[in-house]
């Protein structure tokens, strides 16, 4: 049995998204169009931030949004009824979306002169956090009912990352979260995240981080 061959699946498969997810940074740097991975467990509040962003950019700022879902359009619809260009991406069971998922999105699309596309990823913590989209920068979502020790068990979520939003801050007084643990983790696993506490529910913490998105898609497209 000396003669036969291991295949590494898995590396083969990283290797060739890998290439595809540099095509589409390639693809929206030359469109100056900023690419953005929005990553959470179901139920953190992914949808509500995007529609707050919405809400705070669309006067100033062609938006576009990539939802995707194991099944349903739900979310893609009510992006559209704001008036923002959207496509539902249906995974059919699959658990994450890979660079070539992100393409058919863009080309759904007819992708161009917009200032940001932001990418609703599906939701779990996971697989999500092992496929480059191609996106310019990763952002997730923690919602305090989920817990501070999420970064214990699921560290290359938070590893991966740019931003850390720590979502439903107004349900702290009902909940024994720790902040200041959950900080100590995520920086131990990546001290160049930033982490900001917001509400999409009362609007607190929004505006920390519309400015923050500002000031990246501005330095983006300056290059």
């Amino acid at each position: 049995m000396d003669d036969v061959r291991m295949i590494e699946i898995k590396e083969d498969i990283m290797a060739d998204n890998n290439q595809v997810a540099a095509g589409v940074r390639d693809r929206l740097c030359g469109q100056k169009t900023m690419l953005l991975n929005l990553m959470s467990s179901p139920g953190s509040g992914k949808t509500s931030l995007i529609l707050k962003t919405i809400e705070a950019l669309k006067n100033n700022l062609k938006i576009g949004v990539i939802e995707a879902d194991i099944e349903s359009k739900v979310d893609a619809e009510k992006v559209a009824s704001q008036g923002i260009a959207a496509v539902q991406l249906r995974t059919g069971g699959l658990c994450h979306l890979d660079a070539t998922m992100v393409t058919q999105g863009l080309d759904a699309l007819a992708a161009q002169d917009f200032d940001l596309l932001i990418l609703e990823n599906v939701g779990n913590l996971v697989c999500p956090a092992e496929f480059d989209t191609g996106a310019h920068k990763n952002v997730m979502i923690l919602s305090v009912p989920e817990g501070d020790d999420k970064p214990i068990k699921y560290p290359l979520m938070f590893s991966i990352c740019d931003v850390l939003l720590v979502n439903k801050i107004d349900y702290l007084p009902l909940s024994d979260f720790d902040a200041a643990a959950l900080r100590k983790r995520v920086l131990a696993l990546n001290p160049k995240i930033k982490i900001m506490e917001i509400s999409c529910k009362t609007g607190e913490g929004i505006r920390d981080w519309i400015s923050w998105l500002t000031r990246e898609i501005a330095a983006f497209r300056r290059g």
